[in-house]
């Protein structure tokens, strides 16, 4: 075969490949799958005996109530991120015996009680603590 044969065959192929994909996705799910939105590399202060001891940064999953898209969320990710932040110097989420994660549930429930004043009633069904980085990975056990 010829070469330009060659470049017009994968060509054909991979656009062919790419209207199936879409034309599945644009498909309606039958489950009704949940929106979610993530709020990436928030910064929360590890804090013991009045002093910054770590810092671990979270990723956090919202799913969103029914009447809220992610276009909607992004708009109001900055608020969630101060409010967020706020509550973790007010009331740190710090685990007893480790310095490299936050308490999640504590977290969660936070946010939780954050939302409704950020996206109104509904506007998040639940948040999941996604990921947990933090900065100092050694020496950060509470002796």
């Amino acid at each position: 075969m010829r070469r330009r044969d060659l470049f017009a065959l994968g060509t054909l192929a991979l656009a062919g490949t790419a209207a199936t994909a879409a034309s599945a996705s644009d498909a309606p799910s039958g489950g009704g799958a949940a929106t979610t939105s993530n709020i990436a590399g928030v910064g929360l202060p590890i804090i013991v005996g009045g002093r910054i001891r770590n810092y671990v940064f979270v990723t956090i999953s919202l799913t969103l109530g029914g009447h809220f898209t992610p276009e909607q969320m992004r708009a109001k990710e900055p608020y969630f991120r101060d409010a967020l932040v706020r509550a973790a110097h007010r009331t740190p989420f710090v685990l007893a015996n480790d310095w490299t994660q936050v308490d999640a549930p504590a977290l969660c429930a936070a946010m939780m009680r954050i939302a409704p004043s950020i996206a109104g009633p509904g506007g998040i069904t639940r948040v999941q603590v996604a990921l947990q980085a933090p900065r100092r990975r050694t020496g950060m056990m509470a002796s």
